[in-house]
Protein backbone atom coordinates (compact mmCIF):
# COMPACT_ATOMS: atom_id res chain seq x y z
CA UNK A 1 0.00 0.00 0.00
CA UNK A 2 1.14 3.47 -0.89
CA UNK A 3 -0.48 6.04 1.19
CA UNK A 4 -0.10 10.57 0.73
CA UNK A 5 -1.61 13.04 3.35
CA UNK A 6 -2.94 16.12 1.42
CA UNK A 7 -4.26 18.93 3.54
CA UNK A 8 -6.97 16.92 5.23
CA UNK A 9 -7.34 13.99 2.77
CA UNK A 10 -5.48 11.22 2.39
CA UNK A 11 -4.96 9.28 -0.82
CA UNK A 12 -4.02 5.47 -1.12
CA UNK A 13 -2.97 3.19 -3.89
CA UNK A 14 -4.03 -0.24 -2.72
CA UNK A 15 -4.23 -3.77 -4.66
CA UNK A 16 -7.16 -5.66 -4.48
CA UNK A 17 -11.36 -6.32 -4.98
CA UNK A 18 -13.10 -2.75 -4.69
CA UNK A 19 -16.35 -4.95 -3.48
CA UNK A 20 -14.68 -6.01 -0.71
CA UNK A 21 -14.12 -1.74 0.39
CA UNK A 22 -15.56 -0.60 3.33
CA UNK A 23 -15.34 3.16 2.14
CA UNK A 24 -18.69 5.25 2.49
CA UNK A 25 -18.34 4.97 -1.48
CA UNK A 26 -16.98 2.39 -3.97
CA UNK A 27 -16.92 3.71 -7.56
CA UNK A 28 -18.07 1.92 -10.35
CA UNK A 29 -16.66 1.72 -14.13
CA UNK A 30 -20.25 1.27 -15.45
CA UNK A 31 -21.40 1.38 -19.00
CA UNK A 32 -24.12 3.99 -20.25
CA UNK A 33 -26.52 1.76 -19.62
CA UNK A 34 -26.33 1.27 -16.18
CA UNK A 35 -27.52 -1.95 -16.10
CA UNK A 36 -24.55 -4.48 -15.40
CA UNK A 37 -21.66 -5.54 -17.94
CA UNK A 38 -18.05 -7.50 -17.64
CA UNK A 39 -15.11 -6.85 -15.44
CA UNK A 40 -15.87 -4.02 -12.33
CA UNK A 41 -19.00 -3.33 -13.22
CA UNK A 42 -20.60 -7.03 -13.29
CA UNK A 43 -18.27 -7.65 -10.16
CA UNK A 44 -19.59 -4.96 -8.33
CA UNK A 45 -23.85 -5.81 -9.67
CA UNK A 46 -22.76 -9.56 -8.53
CA UNK A 47 -21.60 -8.45 -5.18
CA UNK A 48 -24.51 -6.01 -4.27
CA UNK A 49 -26.95 -7.36 -5.05
CA UNK A 50 -30.53 -6.99 -6.82
CA UNK A 51 -31.09 -3.68 -5.42
CA UNK A 52 -28.37 -1.62 -7.38
CA UNK A 53 -29.74 -2.98 -10.55
CA UNK A 54 -33.19 -1.78 -9.49
CA UNK A 55 -32.12 1.68 -8.46
CA UNK A 56 -29.75 2.13 -12.22
CA UNK A 57 -32.94 0.57 -14.12
CA UNK A 58 -34.97 3.91 -12.38
CA UNK A 59 -32.20 6.15 -13.24
CA UNK A 60 -32.25 5.50 -16.68
CA UNK A 61 -28.67 5.78 -17.94
CA UNK A 62 -25.89 7.71 -17.62
CA UNK A 63 -23.92 9.59 -20.70
CA UNK A 64 -19.96 9.19 -20.49
CA UNK A 65 -17.97 11.31 -18.09
CA UNK A 66 -20.90 11.52 -15.96
CA UNK A 67 -21.69 9.94 -12.53
CA UNK A 68 -24.97 8.95 -10.89
CA UNK A 69 -25.14 7.06 -7.26
CA UNK A 70 -27.35 4.22 -5.96
CA UNK A 71 -27.29 2.48 -3.06
CA UNK A 72 -24.30 -0.44 -1.90
CA UNK A 73 -27.48 -3.00 -1.63
CA UNK A 74 -25.36 -5.86 0.12
CA UNK A 75 -21.64 -4.46 -0.64
CA UNK A 76 -19.77 -3.01 2.47
CA UNK A 77 -19.82 0.53 0.78
CA UNK A 78 -23.11 2.02 1.91
CA UNK A 79 -23.32 3.85 -1.67
CA UNK A 80 -22.05 2.72 -5.88
CA UNK A 81 -21.47 5.72 -7.43
CA UNK A 82 -21.49 4.42 -11.14
CA UNK A 83 -19.50 6.71 -13.72
CA UNK A 84 -18.85 6.09 -17.39
CA UNK A 85 -15.35 6.36 -18.97
CA UNK A 86 -14.48 6.67 -22.74
CA UNK A 87 -13.33 3.88 -24.88
CA UNK A 88 -10.34 4.64 -25.82
CA UNK A 89 -10.24 5.36 -29.55
CA UNK A 90 -5.96 6.42 -30.16
CA UNK A 91 -6.74 9.81 -27.93
CA UNK A 92 -8.48 11.55 -30.21
CA UNK A 93 -11.95 11.71 -29.43
CA UNK A 94 -12.00 13.60 -26.06
CA UNK A 95 -10.93 10.66 -23.71
CA UNK A 96 -9.02 12.46 -21.84
CA UNK A 97 -11.57 14.60 -20.94
CA UNK A 98 -14.26 12.24 -20.49
CA UNK A 99 -11.74 10.14 -18.15
CA UNK A 100 -11.31 13.37 -16.19
CA UNK A 101 -14.74 14.25 -15.89
CA UNK A 102 -15.77 10.39 -14.75
CA UNK A 103 -13.21 10.75 -11.75
CA UNK A 104 -14.30 14.48 -11.54
CA UNK A 105 -17.86 14.02 -11.63
CA UNK A 106 -17.86 10.91 -8.95
CA UNK A 107 -16.09 13.11 -6.59
CA UNK A 108 -18.72 16.05 -7.17
CA UNK A 109 -20.84 13.65 -6.56
CA UNK A 110 -19.49 12.02 -3.26
CA UNK A 111 -19.36 15.59 -2.06
CA UNK A 112 -23.25 16.30 -2.54
CA UNK A 113 -23.92 13.37 -0.71
CA UNK A 114 -21.63 14.44 2.30
CA UNK A 115 -19.75 10.95 1.50
CA UNK A 116 -16.15 10.97 3.45
CA UNK A 117 -14.65 8.26 2.02
CA UNK A 118 -14.21 6.69 -1.46
CA UNK A 119 -12.59 3.60 -3.64
CA UNK A 120 -11.96 3.80 -7.43
CA UNK A 121 -11.21 1.65 -9.94
CA UNK A 122 -9.20 2.01 -13.06
CA UNK A 123 -11.89 3.64 -14.92
CA UNK A 124 -11.31 2.73 -18.60
CA UNK A 125 -8.47 0.88 -18.51
CA UNK A 126 -10.30 -2.80 -18.96
CA UNK A 127 -12.57 -3.89 -21.93
CA UNK A 128 -12.25 -0.23 -23.06
CA UNK A 129 -8.95 -0.15 -24.05
CA UNK A 130 -7.53 2.99 -22.29
CA UNK A 131 -3.82 3.05 -22.32
CA UNK A 132 -3.20 2.44 -18.03
CA UNK A 133 -0.01 4.54 -17.88
CA UNK A 134 -2.27 7.43 -19.75
CA UNK A 135 -5.10 6.77 -17.71
CA UNK A 136 -3.24 6.37 -14.45
CA UNK A 137 -1.60 9.49 -14.39
CA UNK A 138 -5.31 11.22 -15.52
CA UNK A 139 -7.04 9.69 -13.01
CA UNK A 140 -4.52 10.56 -10.32
CA UNK A 141 -3.83 14.41 -11.21
CA UNK A 142 -7.46 15.01 -11.63
CA UNK A 143 -8.12 13.44 -8.00
CA UNK A 144 -5.22 15.25 -6.30
CA UNK A 145 -6.63 18.61 -8.13
CA UNK A 146 -9.97 18.08 -6.59
CA UNK A 147 -8.88 17.19 -3.19
CA UNK A 148 -6.35 20.74 -3.26
CA UNK A 149 -9.72 22.34 -3.46
CA UNK A 150 -12.54 20.49 -1.41
CA UNK A 151 -11.56 19.16 1.74
CA UNK A 152 -14.93 17.50 2.29
CA UNK A 153 -13.41 13.91 1.03
CA UNK A 154 -11.11 12.65 3.74
CA UNK A 155 -10.17 9.27 2.12
CA UNK A 156 -9.65 8.29 -1.80
CA UNK A 157 -8.42 4.82 -2.22
CA UNK A 158 -7.37 3.81 -5.74
CA UNK A 159 -8.18 -0.13 -5.34
CA UNK A 160 -6.48 -1.73 -8.12
CA UNK A 161 -7.11 -5.11 -9.14
CA UNK A 162 -3.34 -6.67 -9.87
CA UNK A 163 0.02 -5.89 -9.51
CA UNK A 164 0.86 -4.66 -13.00
CA UNK A 165 -2.04 -1.95 -12.72
CA UNK A 166 -0.66 -1.04 -8.94
CA UNK A 167 2.98 -0.81 -10.76
CA UNK A 168 1.54 1.20 -13.30
CA UNK A 169 -0.43 4.03 -10.61
CA UNK A 170 2.74 3.84 -7.97
CA UNK A 171 4.79 5.58 -10.80
CA UNK A 172 1.92 7.94 -12.14
CA UNK A 173 2.27 8.84 -8.68
CA UNK A 174 5.71 9.49 -8.05
CA UNK A 175 5.63 11.78 -11.38
CA UNK A 176 2.49 13.57 -9.80
CA UNK A 177 4.39 14.50 -6.52
CA UNK A 178 7.44 16.22 -8.66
Amino acid sequence: MLKIVMNDSTLELIEGDITLQDTDAIVNAANTSLLGGGGVDGAIHRAGGPEILEECKKIGGCPTGEARITTGGNLKARYVIHTVGPVYRGGEKNEQTHLENAYRNSLIVASDNTIKSISFPSISTGAYGYPIDKAAKIALHTVINYLKNHRDIHLVRFVLFDKSTYNAYEKALDECKK
